[in-house]
């Protein structure tokens, strides 16, 4: 096994999870990032006194092993937070998840989605035939009012194509469906109660969230850093790094998103050529703002469904941790989702977006702008259409013949919390075969 070249393509969570638990079994594998810095979209910047993450990343753990190897690695360096998550909706804000808090929401609103919600469940909820599409799957499981209040407004503003287009495979783990009995109590009500995976999260107490990827690599060792792969040769089994030659490999556990396949993997067959083509994903563009006194004190984030606020959510770093920007200042950001089907000016998207958080309520005139920081992420989530399941099998089943591992959020194609990154890393480190 000392002899078994493995390499990583891609220092983001997955490829150092693959890389940490391959250590602890006596491997040690070379590891590509084209990136000057570890983390992929896991890191922070530090913009005048603010420090700002590249979007919002936050630790849900579902899972003890990767809390408390996530402590380890961040040695004191973390905190809890109990989730203040929010919906700005109908000029009010009310508590997420919105199903759970129709008591906060204008009388006639409430009650079309609580009669919604009934009929839905008299019908048999989410229990519908196998194969459904995501808008029927929102419908069937919340009832029409809810659907149409919430569900679908933000959906389809976040995804960015027709809900009808989508599969409803991925939503299970991400949306919370509450019981009957907790929909009718939020009716009347505000129970306290938090819902969702997400309810607890935790974060870096210094920092930002770079400080996970850091600690990762420092266990790990050397990196190979502004490493850009030109070209992947499955016959020779080598890859070729722009200016720097070429390297063979035994295994290779790829991270970077599959749609780059086209550009640098050959040969490629004409049907999986044909799948990669058939991948779809949004884009988001990451507003980040660090701001002169106090804003929304004590929320984390809010979602903004309407169409009058070209974001879709809002965040705020400094309720994160208060060392995230200077004393007396606040700072957050804003995401903006994009794709082929629905393109973004985004010169505009600043403007629009500045405005729309004024006009919502969230900064007010007393909070200037101090510094303005902005991330353009090509590769947001990878969208469920009805291509998904045969182009994603047909391509990593041919990566997998020629000894290449596809995994992570984008090498394999899935949305992913940041834990389920650092547990396919480990998933995949653990079935190499010595």
């Amino acid at each position: 096994m000392a002899d078994k070249r493995v390499f990583i393509l891609g220092a983001g969570l997955t490829g150092l999870s693959a890389a940490w638990h391959l250590k602890r079994r006596g491997i040690k594998p070379e590891i590509f990032e084209k990136e000057g810095s570890a983390g992929g979209l896991c890191r922070s910047k530090k913009a005048g006194r603010f420090i700002f993450d590249y979007d919002g990343h936050l630790l849900h753990f579902r899972n003890d092993y990767t809390l408390k190897l996530v402590k380890r690695l961040l040695k004191g360096n973390l905190k809890s937070h109990k989730r203040s998550a929010w919906i700005s909706n109908f000029g009010v804000f009310s508590r997420y998840p919105f199903q759970a808090h129709l008591h906060a929401l204008p009388k006639p609103v409430a009650n079309e989605c609580l009669r919604g919600f009934l009929e839905a469940q008299a019908s048999g909820g989410k229990a519908v035939r196998s194969g459904i599409n995501f808008l029927d799957w929102i419908n069937s499981s919340f009832g029409k009012g809810i659907a149409r209040h919430f569900m679908i407004p933000y959906n389809r503003k976040f995804w960015t194509v027709p809900l009808n287009r989508m599969s409803c495979s991925w939503s299970g783990k991400f949306i919370p469906c509450i019981g009957y009995a907790d929909v009718v109590k939020g009716f009347s009500s505000d129970t306290g109660k938090n819902f969702g995976y997400n309810s607890i999260f935790w974060y870096p107490e210094k920092g930002g969230i770079s400080r996970l990827p850091l600690a990762f690599e420092k266990e790990i060792g050397r990196i190979g850093k502004n490493c850009d792969i030109d070209k992947i040769d499955l016959r020779n089994k080598e890859v070729e790094i722009k200016g720097k030659g070429k390297k063979k490999f035994d295994v290779l556990i790829m991270t970077a998103p599959l749609p780059e396949l086209l550009k640098i993997v050959i040969p490629l067959p004409p049907d999986v050529e044909k799948a990669l083509k058939k991948l779809r994903w949004n884009s988001i563009f990451n507003l980040n703002i660090g701001m002169e006194g106090e804003c929304q004190k004590g929320k984390h984030w809010i979602y903004f469904p309407h169409k009058n606020t070209v974001f879709f959510r809002a965040g705020f770093f400094h309720n994160f941790s208060k060392n995230l920007a200077p004393r007396g200042k606040s700072s957050l950001y804003a995401e903006i989702s994009y794709s082929a089907d629905k393109p973004l000016d985004k010169k505009e998207a600043v403007r629009k977006a500045l405005g729309g958080l004024k006009e919502a309520g969230v900064i007010t005139g007393k909070n200037k702008v101090l510094t303005l920081d902005t991330n353009d992420i090509k590769y947001g989530y990878p969208i469920y259409d009805r291509n998904y399941q045969k182009a994603t099998s047909t391509i990593k089943n041919f990566l997998s013949l020629h000894g290449i591992i596809a995994c992570g959020r984008y090498g394999s194609w899935q949305y992913m919390s940041m834990e389920d990154a650092i547990l396919e890393g480990k998933k995949v480190a653990e079935g190499i075969s010595l």
